[in-house]
């Protein structure tokens, strides 16, 4: 079973940038697919960008296509992602997850999540 923890959000003016981290304990994150979803006030979680368990292929939300980036660490432990040019519609709450080798857009599809962090741009 693997635990995951976020960190790295904050308060940052539009046009800057933060990474966030997600640690995995437990279990690296080797046999899993990884993503990340953000949840802002009053509206469902949705996806931001994932890593498939097959082929370590990265794909990304059109909203963050070009401004975003995530990977992970060469030891399978860490998650990161890279958040460029943040605007105010960035504004939420940032999830890591974990799931099986079929976890794709979806929040249901996977399995294990971090408890979120905080990320708020000012405009």
């Amino acid at each position: 079973q693997v635990q995951l923890v976020e960190s790295g959000g904050g308060l940052v003016q539009a046009g800057g940038s933060l990474r966030l981290s997600c640690a995995a304990t437990g279990r690296t994150l080797s046999s899993y697919a990884v993503g990340w979803f953000l949840q802002a006030p009053g509206k469902a979680r949705e996806f931001v960008a994932a890593i498939s368990f097959i082929g370590g292929r990265t794909t990304y939300a059109d909203s963050v296509k070009g401004r975003f980036t995530t990977s992970m660490d060469n030891g399978k432990k860490t998650l990161y992602l890279q958040m460029n040019n943040l605007k105010s519609e960035d504004t939420a709450v940032y999830y890591c997850a974990a799931g099986g080798a079929y976890s794709g857009y979806g929040p249901e599809s996977y399995d294990h999540w971090g408890q979120g962090t905080q990320v708020t741009v000012s405009s």
